[in-house]
C-alpha cells in the first residue's frame, strides 16, 4: 500500500513515474503484482490525471507515440513469453530496471519531433510491458517542456499505452483475473495517492528524484542479484 500510495504521488504530480517508483520493489515483494497488477494501477492513475486536464493534452504527440508503443509491446511481448522461470524474470526485470534509470540519469536531451517521439514511443512500450515502467525513454523528450502541457500529454500517452499493454498481455495469456483482484486490492492507495499528487503539483524537485531513482537502482541490483543466484 506505502509503495503505491508513493507511485501514485508521483505519478499524479509528474504525469509519469509510477512504474518506476513502484514497480522495481513490488517485484521484490512479490513477482506477481508486475508487470499486470502494476499496469492495472497505472494506467488507472494515468487516466485519472489525463481526465483532470484534457483540456492541455498535446493529442498530435500522444498519437505519434502510441503508434511506435505499439511496436515496442510486441517486441517486450515476446521476451516475456520466452522467460520460463522466475529466476530468469527477476534478472531480465532488474536489467530493464537498470536501463530505465541510466536513461533517466543520462542527461541526454532529444528535440520533440516526430522521429524522436515514434522511436521513444517504441522503447516505452518494450519496457512498459515487461516492466511496467514506460516513463524514462519519454522524459528525455518532455524534460524541459512546459509542465503543464507535458503533464496531460504524458498522462494521456499512459493511459492509451497501458490499456494497449493490458490488451496484449491479456490475448497472450499472461494476463488474469488474479492480477485485476490483487490491483483492486491495493487501489485505495493509488486514489489516496492520486488525491495528494494533485495537492502537490511544483513541489517535486531534485531532492525526490535523487532519493526515487537511488530506491529504483537499489531495488533493480536486488532482482538482478536473486535472478544470478
Amino acid at each position: 500500500m506505502v509503495i503505491v500510495f508513493a507511485g501514485s504521488v508521483v505519478q499524479s504530480g509528474l504525469g509519469m513515474g509510477f512504474g518506476l517508483t513502484a514497480a522495481p520493489v513490488l517485484a521484490l515483494l512479490d513477482p506477481v503484482l508486475v508487470p499486470v497488477s502494476a499496469l492495472y494501477l497505472g494506467t488507472a492513475t494515468s487516466i485519472a490525471g489525463a481526465l483532470s486536464e484534457r483540456a492541455n493534452i498535446a493529442w498530435r504527440e500522444v498519437t505519434i507515440c502510441l503508434s511506435g508503443r505499439i511496436s515496442g509491446i510486441l517486441a517486450g511481448l515476446f521476451i516475456l513469453i520466452s522467460l520460463t522461470s522466475l529466476a530468469t524474470f527477476s534478472l531480465v526485470f532488474g536489467l530493464v530496471i537498470l536501463f530505465a534509470v541510466l536513461l533517466s540519469i543520462a542527461g541526454w536531451q532529444l528535440k520533440l519531433n516526430m522521429r524522436n517521439l515514434f522511436a521513444m514511443g517504441i522503447v516505452s512500450g518494450f519496457t512498459g510491458v515487461i516492466t511496467s515502467v514506460g516513463a524514462p525513454p519519454l522524459a528525455l523528450i518532455y524534460q524541459n517542456q512546459p509542465a503543464v502541457q507535458t503533464r496531460a500529454t504524458l498522462a494521456a500517452f499512459f493511459a492509451l499505452g497501458g490499456i494497449a499493454s493490458l490488451i496484449v498481455l491479456h490475448l497472450a495469456g499472461l494476463a488474469s483475473l488474479t492480477h485485476f483482484w490483487l490491483a483492486i486490492l491495493i487501489a485505495p492507495a493509488a486514489i489516496l495517492g492520486t488525491w495528494s499528487g494533485r495537492r502537490m503539483k511544483g513541489r517535486f524537485d531534485r531532492r525526490y528524484r535523487v532519493f526515487l531513482l537511488a530506491i529504483a537502482v537499489l531495488a533493480s541490483l536486488m532482482l538482478i542479484y536473486r535472478g544470478l543466484s
